[in-house]
């Protein structure tokens, strides 16, 4: 053992050890030998020890259980799967088990004091299965178990915002603790907590070898006699089980499994034993940092500032990091869909226009009363409050889904759309940004600020995906950070309590219910004018799409046209976000649909994707409307459940065709 595998753990020993006395000491006026007084039982009625004893005391023992137990499990994913960017968050079990959690609160209240943590199990083991089946148990260490994580990771997502929508009475209790929040006021849930994570020392005393065989290969571990498939089995099991139990107490705390194992291994652990314990050692580190952070906020800010918060603060721009150091040319295959018609008939054109129609005569005549299904024409009091929402999805569908021809041609990647790439995420930040900090509402406030979040994150996507040649890999894992920031950045806002926060709700979940008519009118003149800009620059696009040298060989300035097309595709996504809520899914579907019906030149893939979007987000508005009336689903939510159905089964699909992965 040479000298610096030696210093290693020491310095991190030593500097965990300041971390811990450090937390102790933050915002309190006890001393050193007071607070061990009271670690031995000496303790008197005073305010501020039996505040330290019992809410900072047991906050510490919290975030080191739960921080330790996240860096485990993130380093036996990854040795597992040998795939530096997989974990809980990015395998999809993570939503799984907060779904899961969800429905038990609604479905069965009184469960929630003894099957909490069976009902987090049973979700993150829905997410495992669910990935497995997407990418295949072979294909552990590619894109593909990336993809299916993501894309379980939405769709998961998109049932529980419809969930806590439709259960609003539920949903200020779920915000506090979906944002991960450390706070305690009591022993009880340690208590709880560690008896559940005591599988983890049977992980570190006996899964260092097996592990170890693992790192010659699937086939060569086999060889010596390890069951793998065993061992995927009960390793992933009790790592899902230590997950759902800390998911259970302190709700979603991002990045530490993903970012715990990579610093082990930056560090020097090379022996599949010493990454699991000096992983553990990094989570438990980190996290009682991000919490000390917290604690520091909540003294500055005089609001509750939840640990997830300050956690996906430090873990985001880690995963960014990551994936320019990590990814190798193997992670950055060119994903490519399943292959369709090669020309587009009469007949399918028809179809589409058919069931174009179809859904906005339903939204016209549609109407139920008293539980009956009626058609007649909208009156006086109706028809004022259906032409708005009918305007909005058509035009916000063809936004999206023109948004999205643009970039998968642009940048040669058919999973390249705003949404999955972060630019939805971008306009969201800087709309909330602004709400939260300027006081100034959603609907106040214009296109201009969330075209300014989409083009930073832009830049940033253009900045990172250079390097990898725009390969789906860096920039789909760069929107899950940006993705997974917001999200906390949202439940930050929304455990605030104000007036606003089912607003806001309901503008994250894409509800056409708020768009006024003369946002509606806005949304339908901007969006045609920018859908005709892109349609007039057809030949650029054509040929860009056939590479920058081919471009630049036919007369095109290559770069400024470039520029002027993402800007254009950004501006049509923001346009959508900002007056009707984030939309997903439509900027993929649609122009995938589009090309599987044989629509393969320019002009075909943006007209006809257009249709398909509005038909999309048509037909989901009205399905939201009339599935479970009286109550409604947005149509952005029903869409994200409609649209990662169909993301999922295409996956499926594709894993199963001889050019996919």
């Amino acid at each position: 053992m040479n000298r610096s595998s030696l210093l290693i753990p020491f310095v991190v020993i030593v500097l965990f050890t300041l971390l811990v006395f450090s937390f102790l000491q933050t915002d309190s006026p006890l001393t050193f030998a007071t607070q061990w007084a009271i670690v031995q039982g000496n303790i008197t009625q005073d305010f501020d020890q039996v505040d330290w004893a019992f809410s900072r005391l047991p906050r510490l023992a919290m975030a080191l259980l739960v921080g330790a137990a996240m860096g485990l499990i993130g380093s036996v994913i990854q040795q597992l799967t040998r795939n530096p960017l997989l974990s809980p968050v990015t395998l999809g079990t993570s939503s799984g088990a907060w779904m899961g959690l969800i429905i038990l609160a609604i479905v069965w209240p009184e469960g929630q004091a003894h099957y909490q943590a069976m009902a987090a199990m049973i979700g993150s083991l829905l997410a495992l299965g669910l990935v497995l089946l997407i990418s295949g148990i072979r294909q552990l260490t590619g894109l593909s178990i990336v993809l299916a994580g993501m894309a379980v990771n939405l769709l998961f997502g998109a049932i529980t915002t419809a969930l806590i929508l439709l259960n609003d009475q539920y949903a200020q209790n779920l915000f506090i603790w979906g944002a991960g929040d450390l706070s305690q006021n009591g022993w009880q849930k340690v208590h709880w907590l560690w008896p559940h994570c005591l599988i983890g020392i049977a992980i570190l005393a006996y899964a260092g070898k097996p592990l170890t065989l693992l790192k010659l290969g699937q086939s060569a571990a086999a060889g010596r006699g390890l069951n793998v498939t065993a061992l995927f089995l009960i390793l992933m099991v009790s790592g899902l089980w230590m997950l759902s139990a800390a998911i259970t107490m302190v709700g979603i705390i991002g990045f530490l499994g993903l970012v715990s194992p990579n610093l082990a291994r930056l560090l020097g652990a090379r022996t599949a034993t010493f990454e699991l314990w000096l992983s553990s050692l990094l989570g438990a580190m980190l996290l009682v940092a991000a919490d000390n952070l917290a604690i520091l906020a909540n003294i500055f800010t005089f609001t509750l500032v939840p640990t997830g918060l300050t956690t996906a603060l430090i873990g985001a721009p880690l995963l960014i990091w990551l994936i320019r150091q990590r990814l190798n040319q193997a992670d950055n295959t060119v994903f490519q869909m399943l292959h369709g018609k090669q020309t587009l008939s009469r007949e399918r054109i028809f179809i589409v226009m058919a069931a174009f129609l179809l859904f906005i005569l339903l939204g016209v005549f549609f109407h139920i009363e008293q539980n009956n299904y009626l058609l007649q024409w909208p009156n006086d009091l109706s028809w004022p409050l259906r032409w708005p929402r009918i305007t909005a999805s058509i035009f916000a569908g063809a936004a999206m889904a023109v948004s999205g021809v643009i970039l998968q041609r642009l940048i040669h990647n058919p999973l390249a759309s705003p949404d999955l790439l972060g630019l939805s995420a971008g306009a969201i930040l800087a709309l909330i940004g602004t709400s939260t900090f300027f006081g100034i509402r959603l609907g106040e406030m214009g296109s201009l600020v969330a075209f300014s979040g989409s083009m930073a994150v832009l830049g940033l996507l253009l900045l990172l995906g250079r390097r990898f040649r725009f390969a789906a890999a860096p920039m789909i894992l760069t929107g899950v950070a940006l993705s997974a920031l917001i999200e906390t950045l949202v439940q930050f806002v929304l455990i605030k309590g104000t007036e606003d926060v089912f607003d806001i709700l309901r503008w994250l979940a894409g509800s056409t219910y708020r768009v006024t008519p003369n946002q509606a009118i806005i949304l339908m003149l901007c969006s045609c004018g920018l859908m005709i800009l892109a349609l007039s620059l057809h030949r650029w696009l054509t040929l860009l799409s056939m590479g920058k040298v081919t471009a630049a060989a036919r007369g095109i300035a290559v770069k400024p046209a470039f520029i002027l097309l993402l800007m254009l595709a950004a501006a049509l996504c923001s346009l959508v976000t900002a007056l009707v809520g984030p939309i997903t899914f439509v900027s993929i579907v649609a122009p995938h649909l589009a090309s599987l019906l044989g629509a393969r030149h320019v002009v075909a893939q943006l007209s006809l994707s257009a249709l398909l979007g509005a038909t999309l987000l048509q037909a989901s508005d009205w399905l939201g409307q009339t599935l479970i009336y009286p109550n409604q689903l947005a149509a952005g939510t029903m869409v994200a459940i409609i649209g990662g159905g169909y993301f999922v089964i295409l996956l499926i699909k594709s894993k199963a065709n001889k050019h996919s992965f």
